[in-house]
């Protein structure tokens, strides 16, 4: 059966790092070519929930994991979410497909799968798309993030309070008419509801979003990662500067850009049926390349 948007996904449980369990939701025949869909920081993989059956109609076996220390999955138990074990959670779980697959990393989860697909050992994928994010963020982004990550610690006392602190948050967006899908980030703690993730991640984040020496490290591991790479920025991102985004495609020659009109850095969130629009031609002619690969060598008559 085909997936539809809308359609509820399959539960499949992957092995990370050192063991750690990666919860994810799948959409797709199991015979189609993988794709995997990795959220942000602060994110679940319900963050993909109307992008996923989309992209499955489209053809694709989506996998959308938890990232460690998000949602239902496995909490480092030293409180370590260095972005290496990110890095090597993502390697991992590539590995346990056993199919290379396209990977589709938003923010944290880009920076995850830049490392993985361009350091040694690199995971092995057809492609990668990275969702507003590049070697460097703008740190007046960042810091608003961290802001509202931080905010209301104790939680809140109803879904609808959460909503209107997102609404908030990102004015540009529409409120969503339901709850659900906040509901699907959030976890009771008490009599409250808090965000669904370890809240030790925002230890030292900031300053681990743009170390010294980061900004190169990213790039050499594009300009390594010897697949196709499709930079998708949110048009009126406040974390990836245009400047930025058009520097990274400078300097790593496999690497393309698209922007998504009036999208921020949560670009799928913002205007989804957009992004998986900007995204199709790249998927599409990645098949295309592999085709014509496959035919090198035929003696045509």
């Amino acid at each position: 059966m085909t997936a539809r948007a809308g359609a509820l996904p399959q539960r499949r449980d992957f092995v990370g790092h050192d063991g750690i369990p990666l919860t994810a939701d799948v959409w797709g025949e199991a015979s189609a070519p993988p794709l995997v869909l990795l959220h942000g920081g602060g994110q679940t993989r319900h963050a993909w929930g109307w992008t996923g059956p989309r992209l499955a109609t489209l053809g694709w076996r989506v996998i959308a994991p938890d990232l460690r220390g998000h949602g239902t999955s496995g909490w480092s138990a030293d409180g370590d979410y260095d972005l290496d074990l990110f890095a090597q959670d993502v390697r991992a779980l590539v590995a346990e497909l056993g199919n290379e697959p396209v990977l589709v990393g938003a923010s944290l989860g880009g920076l995850s799968s830049l490392l993985a697909a361009g350091e040694a050992p690199r995971a092995a994928m057809r492609a990668l798309v990275l969702v507003d994010v590049a070697h460097r963020p703008d740190p007046r982004g960042v810091r608003r993030i961290v802001a509202f990550m931080r905010g209301r610690p104790d939680g809140f006392t109803s879904v609808g309070e959460a909503a209107a602190a997102v609404a908030a948050y990102l004015p540009h967006r529409p409120r969503p008419d339901a709850l659900a899908g906040i509901r699907n980030n959030l976890r009771r703690s008490g009599d409250h509801w808090v965000w669904h993730w370890d809240p030790r991640m925002l230890d030292s984040f900031e300053d681990r979003m743009d170390p010294p020496g980061m900004a190169e490290r990213l790039l050499d591991a594009a300009r390594h990662a010897d697949v196709p790479i499709l930079l998708v920025r949110g048009g009126i991102s406040d974390v990836v500067r245009e400047d930025i985004a058009e520097q990274f495609c400078d300097r790593v020659p496999k690497a393309r850009r698209v922007d998504v009109a009036d999208a921020g850095h949560m670009v799928a969130g913002d205007r989804n049926d957009h992004f998986i629009d900007a995204i199709v031609p790249f998927l599409e002619g990645i098949e295309g390349m592999e085709e014509m690969d496959g035919m090198e060598g035929i003696e045509r008559s």
